[in-house]
C-alpha cells in the first residue's frame, strides 16, 4: 500500500509526513508528530477527547483521515500556550480544578476556544451546548462551564 505524502501547518509550523490511506489525523499527531495532547477516548467522535481546530473548525481528529490534512491550519493543544505562558482558559482550567484525570481537557480546552473565537459572549446556555460534544467521566460540567464563562467574561473586559 503507497504512503500519501502530505504538507500541512501544525501549531503555526510547516510539517511533512507520510501517511497510509486509513491513517487518521489523530494517529499522525501522536505517533509521527509526537504530539500526544489530544487523546483517543472512543475512536468514533463521541467523547471529544482529540478535538483539534481545522481552518479554524472544530474537529474530532479520530474521524478526519492525515491525507485530508493537506494545505491545514491545524491547532492541537500543544499550541494553545505561547512559549510557557498558558492560554488564558488553561489558566482558569487549572485555577478553578476544572479538570481531573486529564483525558478529556484538551477536548474541552480547544472546544472551548473554538466557542470563544466564535463568540465572546456566550450564554452558559451556549456554553453547555458547544462543549455536548465533549464527555467526562471525573469533573462534571459546573467547572468546565464557569471556567468558560469566566474566561470569556475577562477577555470581554481585557478588550475594552
Amino acid at each position: 500500500m503507497s504512503k500519501i505524502h502530505v504538507s500541512a501547518t501544525v501549531n503555526g509550523e510547516p510539517v511533512e509526513f507520510l501517511c497510509a490511506p486509513q491513517q487518521t489525523v489523530l494517529d499522525i499527531l501522536r505517533d509521527q508528530l509526537q504530539l500526544t495532547g489530544s487523546k483517543e477516548g472512543c475512536g468514533s467522535g463521541d467523547c471529544g477527547a482529540c478535538s483539534i481546530l481545522v481552518d479554524d473548525r472544530l474537529v474530532c481528529s479520530c474521524l478526519m483521515l492525515g491525507a485530508e490534512a493537506e494545505g491545514k491550519q491545524i491547532l492541537t493543544i500543544e499550541g494553545l500556550a505561547v512559549g510557557d505562558e498558558l492560554h488564558p482558559l488553561q489558566k482558569k482550567f487549572v485555577e478553578m480544578a476544572a479538570l481531573q484525570c486529564g483525558i478529556c481537557t484538551p477536548g474541552f480546552l480547544i472546544a472551548s476556544k473554538s466557542l470563544l473565537d466564535r463568540n465572546p459572549n456566550p450564554t452558559e446556555t451556549e456554553v453547555r451546548y458547544w462543549l455536548a460534544g465533549n464527555l467526562c467521566r471525573c469533573t462534571g460540567y459546573d467547572k468546565i462551564v464557569r471556567a468558560v464563562m469566566d474566561v470569556a467574561a475577562e477577555m470581554r473586559e481585557t478588550a475594552r
